[in-house]
Formats: structure tokens, C-alpha cells, sequence
């Protein structure tokens, strides 16, 4: 398959996102597959498209990222990648927003995940949540790319302070430049 300029400037989350949206608005058996790819015991019904965007399967820091956001656009049936980012999201869920202290909570639990199995495993019900409260489509792209940074230490602090900037309505500082990278 020859890739067109458009594609070959896209990033790879980019590309993921679009080919999961695409893949589950056109496959209703591969949108069954993603929405249990959250599932460690049902993961593996998300191998075949993941080998073959060429994710590595045998590392957790590599897979559990995609697995991860494939079920949350399967489950979302999002038609388009959002622009709500997951601290916006988080306080869009609850009438007082931020002030909410049911929306501080969850934030603080998602701050207080330390490795990238724990919070997939978080991100799991708070994407329930937002999907049934939020009613408006993750900017998945830019979630993919900070789950397949929280792996690194440096960065996993720098992920979790985007997160309660975002919560907190703080701009984020270099944001549409990373959005771009």
C-alpha cells in the first residue's frame, strides 16, 4: 500500500486513531474485538490489528497504550479523533466541574497512578465515565502520545502536570506544539 504525502505526515498516533475509527465504523467484528482489548484476559482479540500496524506485542510500555485507546474509540464509537483533552474531560463530567470534589478525586487518582498497567487499568472506568457524562470525543491522538510517554519517568510527571493544568483550565504551555510532534 503506497502512502499518500497526507499520511506520510502524519504521526503514528495520528494514524492509529484513524485506522481504529475507520476500522470500527467499517468492521462491527473488529469494533467487538477493540472494545475488549481493556481487558487483560480478552486483550489478545486486538493482537491481529495491532501486529499489523507493527506495534510490538511482547512489551507492555509498547502495547498497552494502543490497546488502550482502541478500546476507548471502539467503546466511545467516537466517528472523529476530539478535541477534549482528559483533564477537561475529567471536570466536564460533574455539574460544578472542577470545583466538584468527586472530579478532584478522580483527578487525584489518576496523578497518583506510578506505572503504565495501573493507569490503563484507571483510565478503564474513567472513560465510562466520560464517554456517558462528557458527550463530547477525546482528543485521543494526544492522549495516545502521553500514554506512550508515562512509561518514562521524566516524562510521566510531565504528563500527569499536563493532566491538572488541563483539569484546572490552565493553558498548557507548548501544547499545540506537541499536538503537532
Amino acid at each position: 500500500m503506497e502512502m499518500t504525502q497526507t499520511q506520510s505526515q502524519q504521526t503514528w498516533e495520528e494514524r492509529f486513531v484513524k485506522v481504529v475509527i475507520q476500522g470500527c465504523a467499517e468492521d462491527k467484528g473488529l469494533a467487538a474485538h477493540l472494545r475488549r482489548a481493556d481487558n487483560p484476559a480478552t486483550e489478545y482479540q486486538s493482537w491481529e490489528l495491532l501486529a499489523s500496524l507493527h506495534i510490538d506485542l511482547e512489551n507492555d510500555y509498547q502495547r498497552l497504550p494502543f490497546v488502550t485507546i482502541a478500546a476507548a474509540i471502539a467503546k466511545s464509537k467516537a466517528d472523529h479523533n476530539g478535541g477534549l483533552t482528559l483533564g477537561r474531560a475529567i471536570a466536564a463530567c460533574y455539574e460544578d466541574g472542577r470545583e466538584s470534589s468527586q472530579a478532584k478525586a478522580r483527578l487525584r487518582r489518576l496523578l497518583a497512578c506510578n506505572d503504565l498497567p495501573e493507569l490503563c487499568r484507571i483510565l478503564r472506568s474513567l472513560f465510562s465515565l466520560i464517554d456517558s457524562k462528557a458527550r463530547q470525543p477525546l482528543n485521543f491522538v494526544r492522549l495516545l502520545k502521553q500514554l506512550r510517554r508515562f512509561s518514562f519517568e521524566d516524562a510521566r510527571i510531565r504528563v500527569k502536570a499536563q493532566w491538572a493544568q488541563e483539569f484546572y483550565g490552565q493553558q498548557v504551555e507548548g501544547q499545540a506544539e506537541e499536538e503537532r510532534t
